[in-house]
């Protein structure tokens, strides 16, 4: 990342953060697919906080990404079936 990819903190000094590595990108457990599909819908290197926030909304925990090969498993017709 260079000095024009950090942020600003309004009095034109870069704000402090980690460079994104592909060490930093693999420990907050996305794929390198996943990062360049970041890139795409933020249209720039992303920068460690928003890293941070989408693996936390891309989470295996918290997300869809991994409940939907479970949730193809239930019932869709039945009495309990709303």
């Amino acid at each position: 990342m260079t000095d024009g990819d950090c942020l600003s903190d309004g009095e034109g000094d870069p704000v402090n953060e980690p460079q994104i590595t592909d060490d930093l990108i693999a420990a907050h457990g996305l794929s390198p697919t996943e990062y360049d599909v970041i890139r795409q819908i933020i249209g720039r290197v992303p920068t460690f906080t928003e890293l941070g926030i989408f693996s936390a909304m891309w989470n295996e925990h918290c997300s869809y990404k991994s409940s939907k090969k479970w949730l193809r498993t239930l019932p869709t017709t039945g009495p309990q079936v709303i």
